[in-house]
């Protein structure tokens, strides 16, 4: 048991320091994505340690501390995400019904083919906005239908697993797809028109994940988001960035595109809403999300059920209020963040 509590403990150390090491390959970045895992099964290993420390043994007691200061620093790094921290989108405090809009975003999986489940959740949730990832001429045909509620679309259906479908029920305005990084990766730019009139920048994103059978680095990633996060710093309008962004919450790549780009995550201070995997409870990770400029509150924000696909959809309501900006926050960049942010997007 000695043996087996030292090598658990430093398999534990060992995946919480390679993040640390800013490289883009996908051994540094995939470890960014199981901290809570990591939490769980450290306490455990505390646990353990603790319970057969044997008085005179200074190894063990090294290992103790050194897990003890794990938990601490990887608690420190989750917190945001818990109902305990402050939320950095506050909720709506009364409705602008014309200044709101409902968003659904929906990593489909493209083989999956339960395409009844899909529309069924989109019945129940009954979203202005509808974003399906992943999504090849297959789906394309299946949700043809939507069509008749959600009078605009832009539908971009791909067979790499890179197709995205956009369903509105609001005007879109100035619509454009674009392959801002890699030639066979779309993103879409749109104008949402709100009841009310009120322009919103949307973008709508899907880049590659770092992992060995896709792509071995995380640079192409990290390049379109802060290309978008260029773009929504310079927007005079709202914005609202949303899609299956391959990185999780609390990566130091989405902090840096949260602080590049001045938009919010509606996560913080509510809960991790893990999106991936649907069918594996315990390698769960928020990979699906929804960033809004400081000028929008929230209403709501949920996990709907999952229907067949590796992912469950999000479901997020906003409403706009032009003071908000005065009690929201966003997170600041200083000249080491500018500095790397300028190194990734430069990168071939």
């Amino acid at each position: 048991m000695t043996i087996f509590l030292i090598i658990f403990s430093s398999l534990l150390l060992l995946f919480t320091v390679i993040p640390l090491i800013k490289n883009d390959y996908w051994v540094f970045r995939i470890f960014d994505y199981p901290r809570l895992q990591k939490f769980t099964l450290s306490v455990i290993c505390f646990a353990l340690l603790v319970y057969f420390y044997e008085a005179h043994s200074n190894v063990y007691l090294i290992f103790i501390c050194l897990t003890g200061l794990n938990l601490i620093y990887l608690c420190w790094l989750i917190w945001p995400f818990t109902i305990f921290s402050a939320k950095q989108v506050l909720r709506a405090e009364y409705s602008k019904p014309d200044d709101q809009v409902c968003i659904i975003i929906s990593n489909v999986y493209q083989d999956n083919r339960n395409y009844e489940g899909c529309l069924s959740e989109i019945k129940s949730a009954n979203p202005d906005v509808i974003l399906l990832l992943e999504t090849d001429e297959a789906w394309h045909q299946a949700t043809a239908g939507l069509s008749a509620i959600y009078q605009y679309s832009i539908k971009v259906p791909m067979q790499n697993t890179y197709g995205m479908l956009l369903y509105s029920r609001l005007e879109l305005k100035c619509s454009t797809v674009e392959y801002l990084v890699e030639e066979d990766v779309p993103s879409i730019h749109t104008l949402v028109v709100l009841k009310s009139g009120r322009e919103v920048q949307l973008y709508a994103v899907h880049p590659t994940p770092p992992v060995p059978n896709e792509n071995p680095r995380s640079t192409e990633r990290d390049k379109e988001l802060l290309l978008i996060a260029d773009r929504a710093k310079e927007s005079k309008l709202p914005v609202v960035v949303i899609g299956d962004l391959n990185d999780v919450a609390w990566s130091y790549t989405t902090k840096l595109f949260l602080k590049m780009s001045g938009l919010l995550d509606p996560r913080r201070g509510r809960g991790f809403f893990n999106s991936f995997h649907a069918h594996y409870p315990f390698l769960r990770f928020p990979l699906d999300h929804a960033f809004i400029s400081t000028d929008f509150k929230l209403i709501g924000i949920k996990r709907l059920k999952n229907f067949k696909s590796d992912h469950f959809p999000i479901y997020i309501h906003l409403q706009y209020e032009p003071s908000a900006h005065l009690e929201q926050e966003p997170m600041l960049a200083d000249g080491e963040d500018i500095a790397l942010a300028e190194e990734k997007k430069a990168k071939q």
